[in-house]
């Protein structure tokens, strides 16, 4: 495996696995895309890893995975993840076990196609909301509630989680002004839970995380329609197109040669030590 972000990232809205998903690539690249396929997430997919593995050398496997790219099932780039509150761009590599084409990966890049599935944490035995009713008595007897009681009250309080209540907030909704006494636990907090509910917070538009191919020869990012089959220009033997240049209106030629004029009298009159 990969360092914890890194490592093999699958592509989303694949076709189901068959046993002809890579009979049109050549031996070779069909061997090395199946074993890549049957990988985790997050599995290290560099050269030298794979060169420990497989039965062929860094070289082969460097022409292969860029046979690969070619041929639609993988592309390699960077990756900014949206509201990550960090400026770090992470190495990201995409592999995808049904071939695309250069438009898809371009609206990928965009992020106009669905968005890969996260990676789902062990589910725990018990929800955040069980374990909070669960505690409900250790610090307010009067609401001490039996196992069943928590489990049937849970997904009134997941609802709160869900708009944003915290733990503080939900205590608070439940303990505050309780009456004395408190004949039945279960009812009371099953009020309190459905009376206070907060509202739904305002919908905010879901944004996509930032995405940069990188050419698979030269790995020089670019734009996606600038690398067809995940080659730059330069790679692919393409001359540069020529760069015109606006020239400087004759203020700012006048302006630039009264700096370079100034700079030089003063250095001329500075005094040597």
């Amino acid at each position: 495996m990969a360092n914890p972000g890194y490592g093999k990232r699958s592509a989303p809205d694949q076709l189901p696995r068959t046993a002809h998903d890579f009979a049109h690539l050549p031996p070779r690249e069909a061997a090395i895309a199946a074993y890549i396929d049957k990988l985790p997430g997050g599995a290290d997919i560099s050269v030298k890893t794979l060169a420990k593995t497989l039965p062929y050398g860094q070289c082969a496997l460097r022409t292969a995975l860029n046979n690969l790219q070619r041929a639609g099932h993988l592309r390699r780039g960077r990756e900014h993840l949206a509201d990550s509150g960090s400026p770090r761009w992470i190495t990201r590599s995409w592999f995808s076990r049904t071939p695309r084409d250069d438009d898809w990966w371009t609206s990928f890049t965009r992020g106009d196609v669905p968005q890969e599935a996260p990676e789902a944490p062990a589910r725990p035995t018990r929800s955040r909301a069980y374990i909070l009713l669960a505690a409900l008595g250790r610090a307010t007897p009067a609401l001490s509630l039996s196992a069943a009681a928590c489990a049937e009250l849970a997904p009134l309080l997941t609802e709160w989680f869900a708009r944003g209540a915290t733990d503080e907030h939900v205590l608070q909704a439940l303990t505050s002004g309780l009456p004395t006494p408190v004949h039945s636990p279960a009812a009371l907090v099953r009020r309190r839970l459905t009376s206070k509910l907060p509202p739904e917070p305002a919908p905010t538009p879901a944004r996509p995380p930032l995405r940069v191919l990188e050419c698979a020869k030269c790995g020089v990012p670019g734009r996606p329609e600038a690398l067809p089959g995940g080659i730059c220009g330069a790679c692919r033997g393409e001359a540069a197109p020529p760069r015109h240049t606006a020239p400087l209106p004759s203020s700012a030629v006048h302006a630039h040669a009264a700096a370079a004029r100034a700079a030089m009298v003063d250095r001329r009159e500075r005094p040597r030590l």
